[in-house]
């Protein structure tokens, strides 16, 4: 039979996605398997990893059981996944405990020691705050409260890597991951050991997975127990995966230097490639030297909360939608319409999680200011939708500071079911959003390395050219950016005024 397909898997915050693919970037099948995270207190979020290995069985099952393809005809297949969750495990890919999934912030006095370490790998956050999500941060924490799972654990690794290893037996430490969360640095010796060494660290480095690949790199093929357990053939290829935003923005087509992405989802992202190496200072991430396309930096910013403030808001204050025959998103985004910019004076800080960046400050919480007596719950959820807007001009503003241009913005993820929420980043911003053919940008491009890894395209710039196209573009409206400017510029006041304020503690505690 011949093989003619490519499956890209998508291992996010919520589920597993699966697409089903061609060789042209046509998706034959799709399929999305929901699975648990558990919050054990403020700032904490676990995952069990078995959760996600039962999920893509099931999500490959049901894809090609809609698209009618038969096993024997896929050819490659490759992954993305959410990035800082940190899996804990023996040699054999046995867990040891939950996942501490990437929006887990509990790490905050472990990162706030790590940027006062003044180690030279720094410069990957701008000199400035760590990340609390990020590896290090999450590894001494554990080594510090959860010391006996520490030392019996084997391998200290990635979502993306015990996926690897699952499909395939091998340990491999993904440079996707390792160059943007780790401080892997190709072009200075790779792992910092003396950085590790400093921080207390020194001893995870035998418990990383040694063998460095990069995004497409073939890993040879299935393993016949992950082929059985999935219903595949051992004949699949297996092409190196990473991370989720990161692998997306192959999906959305960014091929080439001063491009720039934003990826939505329960988080947002904006990415772009460069081929300047210069680090200016505090609010953006990178440039990381070749975690996406070979020969290019990579620069990102984002935001640890957004389209998981909306689910936060429906689960709680929407329950009655929950019941409803029409979608509870699709209800409140046509109430939100007939309200006007600004949200009747309600303003949104989106920081339910903490602050990625620019502040990059894990220890402010979220805010719905401006309440009264009148609101509605239609006033509020598109306040939260124009916060999260705020967020991501703040970003991006950050970005040209910095000597980043940003011209136009290519959009992927959650954010494209929604027409509004398009408007409003493209009014907020006042920049053009490109938004592609193909809205599950990570699968697709999971799909492009698999094309990759299987040797359909040379490159990921040929796979690209050939596999990702636009539906429309969506222009910035001038007189709601007018509104949206003054409006933001009172955003931009709230962390100077109530940062420092929202981390003070009361005389009693």
């Amino acid at each position: 039979m011949k093989k003619k397909y490519l499956l890209g898997i998508d291992g996010g915050t919520g589920g597993m996605r699966v697409g089903i693919f061609d060789f042209k970037g046509y998706e034959k099948g799709f399929a999305s398997v929901p699975y648990p995270t558990y919050y054990p207190h403020s700032g904490w979020a676990e995952q069990k990893p078995l959760d996600w290995w039962r999920a893509l069985r099931k999500a490959i099952q049901e894809a090609l059981q809609t698209s009618q393809v038969k096993k024997e005809e896929i050819l490659a297949l490759s992954y993305d996944v959410t990035c800082c969750s940190v899996v804990l495990s023996k040699n054999d890919g046995t867990v040891l405990r939950n996942s501490l999934i990437w929006m887990d912030v509990r790490a905050t006095e472990e990162a706030h020691e790590i940027a006062q370490c003044d180690h030279p790998v720094l410069k990957f956050n701008g000199y400035g705050n760590v990340s609390a999500e990020w590896m290090p941060c999450k590894v001494l924490w554990l080594k510090r409260y959860e010391p006996k799972i520490y030392e019996q654990s084997e391998k200290i690794c990635e979502y993306a890597d015990w996926l690897t290893y699952q499909l395939t037996g091998k340990w491999t430490m993904n440079l996707s991951n390792s160059a943007t969360r780790w401080y892997y640095d190709s072009q200075s010796g790779g792992i910092p050991d003396d950085f590790y060494q400093k921080i207390g660290l020194r001893d995870v480095l035998a418990k990383f997975p040694q063998r460095v690949t990069t995004l497409g790199e073939q890993l040879g093929k299935l393993r016949l127990e992950a082929a059985e357990f999935l219903g595949l053939t051992t004949d699949t290829i297996v092409g190196q995966g990473g991370a989720d935003a990161f692998v997306g923005i192959l999906g959305l087509g960014l091929n080439y230097p001063g491009e720039v992405a934003l990826m939505t989802g329960s988080s947002h992202l904006v990415m772009g490639l460069t081929d300047q190496y210069t680090y200016q200072g505090q609010g953006v991430f990178g440039p990381f030297p070749d975690a996406i396309q070979p020969g290019l930096g990579f620069v990102e910013g984002g935001q640890t909360s957004s389209g998981s403030i909306l689910t936060w808001f429906i689960k709680n204050f929407c329950r009655d939608l929950e019941q409803c025959s029409e979608n509870p998103y699709d209800v409140l985004d046509q109430e939100a319409r007939t309200i006007a910019p600004g949200s009747n004076g309600l303003l949104v800080l989106d920081w339910w999680q903490g602050n990625r960046t620019p502040y990059t400050d894990p220890d402010v919480r979220g805010m719905i200011y401006g309440l009264s007596l009148a609101s509605t719950r239609s006033e509020i959820y598109r306040a939260i939708l124009e916060g999260v807007a705020y967020g991501t001009e703040n970003v991006l503003e950050r970005f040209r500071q910095l000597g980043f241009q940003v011209n136009e913005l290519v959009m992927g993820g959650g954010t494209l079911r929604s027409d509004l929420w398009i408007q409003i980043h493209a009014d907020v911003s006042n920049l053009p959003v490109k938004i592609p053919e193909n809205g599950q940008a990570p699968t697709l491009g999971s799909a492009i390395l698999a094309s990759v890894a299987a040797g359909v395209y040379e490159t990921n710039a040929l796979a690209i050219e050939s596999m990702v196209r636009y539906r429309k573009v969506v222009l910035p409206h001038s007189e709601s950016h007018k509104r949206y400017q003054q409006l933001f510029k009172k955003y931009q006041l709230a962390y100077p005024i109530c940062g420092e304020w929202m981390k003070s503690r009361g005389e009693d505690e």
